[in-house]
């Protein structure tokens, strides 16, 4: 495959950047809490001549991300996290700009982690990953450069995931703000996020009706109770499986129907695995599946779905759309989305721009906080100050109109005492 190359760049065609440019400028229209950051870095320059290496989404939203690290005197190389997620306009586009930028979407495995090195190559001070791979990359084999970093940011829940696996393992080695943790990109990214563009998703890859199929929830964390929530709105019967008590209980209570994966792969129509977890839906359910299933993944790595045995186990498989390939298993079809990646990735857009402006500044913010407290933050994953995450939430309010009330004196008085009662 031919790339388009240049000393800080290789995308699938830099003639794409007038239509990445003017997808950028509609995601901005949409980030208004990003562009209000963005006001502020542009005046105080908190990240000047830092280094930032991000593997991240290459989507127009990301770009936005990177213009305002850049508004903030920062220095931007980036790569994406997900072979099928980069969104190649906004690469070309971003090329342009004269950011450092080497993605395209559908990357083979050898140009994913070489892109990932260029990226390390630049010797970053402040990593921003998306699923951990940037961090664990460094750690494993450039370890020389853990002296020069600040700190790292990460994204997502997978990302979390392992990062403390690490920490456990007391191979963490700088320290990681877990930006994925603040209550805004748990509201606002996974839940409201993840559950309307994974249905988007699975609505491009396959053009089919919800209403009345039994769509099933593998996970019941912020994401899998958005997915939820937004296939119940659309009509499906949905059902959830669960291995955390607490979280069954509140799928059960939320009006679901809860079960094991044993149970529900005969009766299920669709299954969407968000859980962060291997193999949760393996052949040994696949088998048990109706002839016709749908299965697609929103975690973020693709091994959700055991997709090696059910290749293995199949007398065939053939693509029959963008993005919706047919396993013949016992002599009934099965269908995977996306080659088992991210769906809301893979198939459609990612979450929406409003989405990810609060999101995105939780990155930003981050990177800020970082270098504001250089060399005094501990190793290990840490989190953002609950001000900054009430600020983010604040800025959102503003974007969209919103006022809320402020408490009295008296009220302020009252909420730090203990001797007024009844």
């Amino acid at each position: 495959m031919t790339m388009d190359k240049g000393e800080n760049y290789e995308v699938r065609d830099i003639g794409l950047a007038d239509q990445g440019r003017k997808n950028l400028e509609l995601a901005e229209l949409n980030m208004g809490a990003l562009m209000e950051v963005r006001k502020k870095f542009e005046q105080e320059k908190p990240l000047e001549g830092i280094r930032i290496g991000m593997a991240l989404h290459v989507t127009k939203e990301t770009g936005v991300l990177v213009r305002v690290l850049r508004a903030g005197g920062a220095q931007v190389f980036i790569t994406g996290c997900n072979p099928l997620s980069t969104q190649d306009d906004v690469a070309a586009a971003l090329a342009e700009e004269g950011v450092n930028v080497w993605a395209y979407k559908g990357e083979t495995t050898d140009d994913y982690y070489r892109y990932i090195n260029y990226v390390i190559e630049a010797r970053p001070q402040i990593t921003i990953d998306d699923g951990c791979d940037l961090v664990s990359e460094i750690h494993k084999n450039h370890s020389d450069l853990i002296p020069e970093i600040i700190c790292g940011c990460e994204e997502t829940t997978t990302g979390i995931i392992r990062l403390e696996a690490m920490e456990k393992d007391n191979a963490l080695k700088y320290p990681m703000i877990a930006v994925n943790d603040n209550q805004t990109k748990h509201l606002v990214d996974n839940f409201y996020g993840t559950g309307q563009s994974s249905l988007d998703g699975i609505l491009r890859a396959t053009n089919l009706l919800y209403a009345g199929k039994t769509f099933v929830v593998c996970g019941y964390g912020s994401c899998g109770k958005g997915v939820a929530a937004k296939a119940k709105g659309m009509g499906a019967n949905v059902v959830v499986t669960e291995v955390n008590n607490f979280r069954a209980l509140q799928a059960h209570y939320d009006g679901f129907r809860v079960m094991k994966m044993e149970d529900a792969a005969p009766i299920g129509d669709i299954f969407c695995t968000v859980t962060g977890n291997k193999h949760v839906i393996r052949l040994e359910h696949m088998k048990r599946m109706k002839h016709g299933a749908i299965m697609a993944n929103s975690g973020h790595f693709d091994v959700e779905l055991d997709l090696a045995s059910l290749e293995k186990a199949s007398s065939s498989k053939r693509s029959v759309r963008p993005f919706m390939e047919e396993y013949v298993l016992d002599g009934k079809k099965l269908f995977v989305l996306g080659e088992g990646r991210l769906i809301n990735l893979a198939a459609a857009e990612g979450h929406p721009s409003e989405v990810m402006s609060t999101s995105f500044c939780g990155q930003a913010l981050a990177c800020e906080y970082g270098a504001k407290n250089r060399g005094n933050l501990p190793v290990g994953v840490i989190q953002l100050p609950e001000e900054i995450d009430d600020l983010i939430a604040g800025l959102q309010l503003k974007a969209m109109g919103v006022e809320i009330d402020e408490m009295t004196e008296e009220q302020k008085q009252y909420m730090n005492t203990w001797e007024e009662g009844t």
